[in-house]
């Protein structure tokens, strides 16, 4: 997984990286956004537009963020709170639109309140 968007993007969702990235690889959960492992084309588009600083490269996550690489990867390859299958690799974002729920990871993350995007 070559990028990963941690904590600082919880009830903010500034999708300022989905408007950058060129292959349509990031995902609109509940309260967070998720980069989609096998989809991501490892460009870095996204980084350096995120205004709260939640995206970096996989090998250089901060320790406190460490939980959010494998979280992102559970977002696509186990099935989400209310869903059957997992979302698997559809594609694209704009495929699916707003997924609209979470990992428990970001469920159960202090806050709660509605995202902005």
């Amino acid at each position: 997984m070559p990028f990963v968007i941690g904590s600082p993007c919880i009830d903010v969702m500034d999708k300022s990286c989905t408007e950058e990235c060129p292959v349509d690889c990031i995902y609109e959960g509940g309260r967070k956004l998720y980069i989609h492992p096998v989809e991501c084309i490892e460009c870095g588009a996204c980084e350096p537009v995120c205004p709260v600083e939640a995206i970096s490269v996989d090998r250089r996550l901060p320790e406190d963020q460490l939980p959010h690489k494998a979280d992102n990867a559970q977002f696509f390859t186990a099935p989400l709170p209310g869903r059957d299958e997992p979302l698997g690799s559809p594609g694209g974002a704009h495929k699916v639109g707003r997924v609209g729920v979470d990992t428990p990871l970001v469920q159960a993350a202090p806050g709660g309140g509605t995202a902005d995007g």
